[in-house]
């Protein structure tokens, strides 16, 4: 059986498809180097989607910074002398900080109260989400419904074109909550062995209140859960500097589907930097995290023995 390992990008326009491509598997070669692997990846696919939302890519040749093309981030190798820092402060903030945004934010069917405040929020800050989020309740509008649907098929695609081989399906920032939809409600037939999500915004209350929605829409009740298409681990990874990852710990909000499959949380170092300023949601930062490597081999060792 052939592995694969399938990638979803996140927020923001992008550089073209290839470049993206291509510094992603940079980004993990970079990180088997420095653990000390000598292995060859397998075939790396990326699904890209930017360009339904931006007429044009990312690129270095447009020079006003304020342009969605302006391309300010690229790949660029970790700091040698990258500084970690323990965050345990921030962590026992972090955790009580959920508890009470949950406690105003969703009530125990998980409907959401203030409504208006998260739409104002994605409407100024997280566009994407809210043209992806249209056709849900409190986000209508047909022209980006039919955005949000052509997402969905460019991930579900080229998941049936693999549905024969070992996936690793790879899912960084909003790309994870396109993941999730397509593993839950579209293709919960297909069979995923690992589902890793990185700066995942899973756990924010307006996300989680969509999630039961749909759930309750499409079985009759709430399942919040590991989506039932994957087989084997879903391990999600989080920088608690990260500002999109809003809950770190995906594991107290969803439970085990019926393979037994539950969330793993891992606390990492996204160690990205471009001129001097640190970027902790960059996913060039947690394709080379030791975490995510050590994870990555074992999926790879495991379909060599098999």
């Amino acid at each position: 059986m052939k592995t694969v390992i399938i990638a979803i990008h996140g927020l923001g326009n992008k550089p073209p498809k290839q470049q993206l491509q291509e510094w992603g598997k940079m980004s993990i070669e970079e990180g088997l180097k420095n653990a000390g692997h000598d292995i060859e990846l397998p075939e790396f696919e990326l699904v890209y989607w930017a360009d339904l939302l931006f007429y044009q890519a990312q690129t270095t040749d447009f020079k006003n910074h304020n342009s969605p093309f302006y391309l300010d981030e690229v790949y660029t190798k970790a700091p040698k002398n990258y500084k970690f820092e323990s965050h345990e402060l921030r962590k026992r903030f972090m955790d009580l900080f959920k508890i009470i945004v949950y406690k105003i934010f969703l009530k125990k069917n998980y409907h959401l109260r203030y409504a208006f405040v998260s739409q104002k929020l994605l409407h100024k800050y997280f566009h994407e989400l809210e043209v992806y989020f249209t056709g849900d309740t409190e986000f209508d509008s047909n022209f980006n419904f039919q955005i949000k649907e052509k997402i969905i098929e460019r991930l579900h695609s080229i998941l049936k074109k693999h549905s024969n081989d070992r996936i690793m399906l790879v899912a960084h920032s909003m790309g994870a909550i396109i993941a999730f939809d397509v593993l839950s409600f579209i293709a919960k037939d297909l069979k995923i062995d690992t589902l890793v999500t990185m700066g995942a915004p899973l756990g924010a209350p307006f996300v989680m209140s969509r999630i039961a929605a749909h759930s309750k829409s499409t079985y009759g009740l709430i399942k919040l859960q590991t989506p039932e298409s994957v087989h084997s681990n879903w391990f999600n990874f989080s920088d608690i500097r990260d500002k999109i990852a809003l809950d770190y710990k995906l594991s107290d909000d969803f439970n085990f589907n019926s393979h037994g499959v539950k969330c793993v949380d891992k606390l990492v170092t996204n160690t990205y930097v471009m001129n001097g300023i640190a970027n902790p949601h960059k996913s060039f930062g947690y394709l080379r995290t030791p975490e995510f490597i050590e994870v990555l081999v074992d999926f790879l060792q495991k379909n060599n023995k098999s």
